[in-house]
């Protein structure tokens, strides 16, 4: 009743789960379609998928209206977002319950996701104006992706810009926030080049809990006669004052990060990938008194990946290709380790637009754990149907696997203890779902989800006297809906409402405490407008309601909006406006009113 109470209060406020509307199947103006990547074998038309894929882009004349990629991240009332610190300095991300181990986060469908922690799969090392958009996939993914693809799939995404830009922003606001950021793009079609900076500073809106964040990125396209060439190089350096996220301690926290992609499309039907991701973690539990304990993490990934596909019979796909990935840490706390793994997978697709879909895979991952070779199967199969031109049906069976971090095996502190002898994570999601185009402006979906792990990793003690344990739970299930629905009254407005609500059961917990898996909302909501204004000014205003469990419900209000003409182009960032007392990790506050405002300078480009 105190969330819903909540939801009616904040509903006067429209805002929502931001998703392009697909072309209704009767003939309509011609419109650019939404094409996704995320959660198939080869890109296909949003409104074609078989799963439960949402699609948050980031205009480039929105850019001013979001602070970080976070708030994009939070349109989706599923995507549970557990920050330490506005902009997501250290933070969490869950989708339908699951850990943040079992989110695999991606970048342009690379890994990024954090081998010595769950807590640094959010570092994405590129600057906000770099991304062009975030695609979630909800469920279990790992047929496509592997480990660690329990709850859901995000991939954040950069594209080369149509035109020449050179755009710089700059701001500030309260709690000593200064920021400045720039992109340029320059080329043609043939080759072209994208430089983005950004730099972000804080003194904090309480003790110990300053900031700052530097991040370069460099994204180069060449079109031959080979076929598309990308490469991608990214840096990011993020200082911050870490007050009790990890206890009652005065804690600093420094973590760098360097990536490198190439993507090569070796004709029509085969194409290949490599990245590298290094990540640095330098620990400080009392700041001003570093010779007490300091832990010094390096952690290497390398990645590679060779895809085809082949076209065969009655409008049928076979997709197939092999994947390699090796991983490795050397810290003070957790020692010198490396673990490789090797995959294979197919996937066989059949579709017929506006009709039917079906999709079937296997993928076979090959890893060794304490010594011993390991193999994870990982099936999945998926279908829809549309019943009419205005509503499609859609379920999914599919199975899913996660490595333990080497902080899960190895780590060890006064408070907390890993645990060599893990086992691998499973899971098994069941879906169903129905998506509705009423009509070219009013889009809705809602979904059944139940998903069933084995072997689920937390932290758990007795009581509160006792140290807290890495240990597998045996059994534990998530069960939940969500609705969604977005209504595009005119060109360029967007209203929206989503709701998700999660039960989650194991026997476990009935006797033990546990450190992270029980913070879960059982229901959230997130309500959104965005749109222009007189044709100059372009807004949005967002109201997002939480109740986890066992604890109050609050709701958090931001609105920001900007002009979206001119060179000269002044805008203002209101977070948190009704100044809500609240914590998304237990004892971990968060801060009050951000006002942030600034001016976006247009060089070169459309103005």
């Amino acid at each position: 009743m105190k969330f819903l109470a909540s939801l009616v209060i904040t509903t006067g406020v429209v805002c929502a789960q931001v998703q392009p509307l697909p072309p209704t199947p009767q003939p309509q103006p011609a419109q650019k379609e939404s094409i996704i990547v995320t959660g198939v074998a080869l890109p296909a038309p949003l409104e074609e998928a078989d799963r439960d894929v949402v699609v948050l882009p980031l205009p480039q004349n929105a850019r001013p209206l979001y602070d970080s990629w976070f708030a994009l991240l939070g349109l989706d009332a599923a995507l549970d977002l557990q920050e330490r610190a506005p902009g997501g300095f250290q933070a969490d991300m869950s989708i339908r319950g699951a850990s943040f181990g079992q989110t695999l986060v991606l970048l342009n469908g690379m890994r990024v996701s954090d081998v010595q922690t769950g807590h640094f799969n959010l570092d994405l090392p590129i600057p906000l104006e770099a991304l062009s958009g975030v695609e979630v996939l909800k469920g279990s993914g790992s047929t496509l992706y592997g480990s660690d693809a329990i709850g859901g799939v995000v991939n954040a995404r950069t594209e080369p810009r149509e035109a020449p830009t050179f755009r710089i922003l700059t701001g500030m606001g309260n709690f000593g926030v200064n920021q400045q950021h720039a992109i340029a793009d320059f080329g043609g079609p043939r080759l072209s080049e994208e430089l983005a900076f950004a730099r972000d500073f804080s003194s904090g809106f309480a003790y110990d809990r300053d900031y700052r964040n530097l991040a370069l990125s460099s994204l180069t396209a060449l079109n031959s006669r080979l076929g598309a060439t990308t490469v991608l190089l990214a840096y990011s350096d993020r200082p911050y004052g870490a007050n009790l996220f990890y206890g009652n301690y005065p804690s600093w926290e420094r973590t760098k990060t360097w990536f490198a992609s190439v993507h090569q499309n070796l004709g029509a039907k085969t194409e290949a990938s490599f990245g590298f991701r290094r990540h640095t973690d330098l620990f400080v539990l009392f700041r001003y008194a570093p010779q007490i304990y300091t832990n010094r993490h390096l952690a290497d990934s390398w990645q590679g990946s060779l895809r085809r596909h082949e076209n065969l019979a009655h409008h049928a796909i076979l997709s197939y290709g092999a994947e390699g990935l090796s991983e490795a840490i050397n810290s003070t706390n957790l020692g010198i380790h490396d673990r490789t793994r090797g995959s294979a997978y197919a996937i066989y697709d059949l579709r017929f637009a506006k009709r039917f879909s079906f999709s079937a895979g296997l993928r076979e991952e090959f890893y060794k754990s304490g010594g011993t070779d390991s193999v994870a199967t990982s099936p999945s199969i998926s279908g829809a149907a549309w019943l009419d031109s205005h509503f499609k049906l859609r379920a999914s069976v599919s199975r899913a696997f996660r490595l333990p971090s080497f902080t899960d095996l190895y780590y060890s502190d006064p408070a907390n203890l890993g645990n060599p002898n893990l086992k691998a994570e499973t899971a098994t999601n069941y879906e169903g779902g129905l998506d509705m185009y009423v009509s070219r402006k009013i889009h809705g979906s809602a979904s059944l989800f139940h998903r069933r792990d084995s072997n689920d990793i937390d932290y758990i003690r007795a009581d509160a006297n006792s140290k807290w344990q890495a240990m597998n739970f045996d059994k534990l299930h998530f069960t939940g809906e969500e609705v969604s629905v977005s209504y595009e009254p005119a060109a360029g407005q967007t209203f929206g409402v989503a709701f998700t609500h999660l039960r989650g059961f194991s026997a476990t917990a009935n006797v033990l405490q546990s450190k992270y898996t029980f913070n879960y909302p059982q229901e959230s909501a997130v309500v959104q407008w965005r749109g222009s204004i007189a044709g100059h000014v372009i807004a949005r205003s967002r109201v997002g309601v939480v109740n986890r469990l066992q604890r109050d419900p609050y709701a958090l209000w931001d609105v920001s909006a900007g002009y979206e003409t001119g060179r000269v182009r002044p805008y203002l960032q209101l977070t948190n406006i009704t100044s809500t007392v609240y914590q998304e990790i237990p004892n971990v506050a968060m801060p009050s009113r951000g006002v942030v405002g600034g001016l976006e300078i247009i060089l070169a480009g459309k103005h």
